[in-house]
C-alpha cells in the first residue's frame, strides 16, 4: 500500500482556529499566524514518495480555502480528536497524521517517520508541550485505540505511547504552536 500523510486542518476562520493562541494575542493576529503556519507546513511536507491528503473541517469548506488548493481533501468526521484519528487510521498500510501547528516539520521528518514504520508498528513525534506533532502506524489501528487519551494535556504523548505496547519509533521533538508561550519558544529556537 502506498504511504499516506494526513494533514489535519481547520479552515482559517476567525474564532474557530487557534483559539488558545487567540486568547493570548487576539483573534485577528491568531488567524494571520494560523494561515502562515498552515501554508508553511503544507509546502514543506508534500513529496512524491507519499500521498498527502488534507483532513479538513468544516466539511462545507472542502475545496474552498485558498491555502488548500492543489491538495486532495477529505472531510474530518465529527466529534473529538478520538473519532477523527480513528477514522484516519482505519486504512491499511503506513499512515501518518500531523496537524498544521509545527512549522519546523520538513519532508525529511515525514520520510524518517515512514522509515520508522518499516521496523515499528507505530511512530511518534513528541511535541515540547507533552503532546505529539506526528503519529503514525501501520494500519488499521484496533477500534478503541484512542479511548481514554487525555487530549491537549501534558500526558497526551504518554497516553498514546502506553497503547502501543512499546513498539514505537520516536522522531525529534518539535514545538506545537498552540499558545503565546509556544509561539515565543518557537521564535527563540529560530534565532
Amino acid at each position: 500500500m502506498r504511504p499516506v500523510l494526513y494533514v489535519v486542518a481547520k479552515a482559517p476562520i476567525m474564532g474557530r482556529a487557534k483559539t488558545r493562541l487567540a486568547a493570548d494575542i487576539g483573534p485577528v493576529h491568531a488567524k494571520r499566524i494560523y494561515r502562515a503556519l498552515m501554508g508553511q507546513v503544507l509546502r514543506q511536507v508534500r513529496d512524491p514518495r507519499w500521498d498527502t491528503v488534507l483532513a479538513v473541517t468544516p466539511p462545507s469548506l472542502l475545496g474552498r480555502v485558498p491555502e488548500w488548493e492543489g491538495v486532495p481533501q477529505i472531510p474530518q468526521v465529527s466529534g473529538s480528536l478520538t473519532p477523527k484519528l480513528e477514522a484516519l487510521f482505519s486504512r491499511k498500510g503506513p499512515t501518518l497524521t500531523i496537524g498544521t501547528d509545527c512549522p519546523q516539520v520538513k519532508a525529511a521528518d515525514i520520510a524518517s517517520a515512514f522509515r520508522a514504520l518499516k521496523s515499528h508498528k507505530h511512530v511518534l513525534g513528541p511535541a515540547s508541550d507533552g503532546g505529539f506533532w506526528l503519529m503514525g502506524a501501520n494500519g488499521p489501528l484496533p477500534r478503541g485505540f484512542f479511548n481514554g487519551v487525555r487530549w491537549s494535556h501534558a500526558e497526551t504523548l504518554s497516553d498514546v505511547a502506553d497503547r502501543t505496547d512499546g513498539a514505537f519509533g520516536v522522531l525529534r521533538t518539535l514545538t506545537d504552536v498552540d499558545d503565546l508561550k509556544a509561539l515565543r519558544l518557537l521564535r527563540q529556537s529560530q534565532r
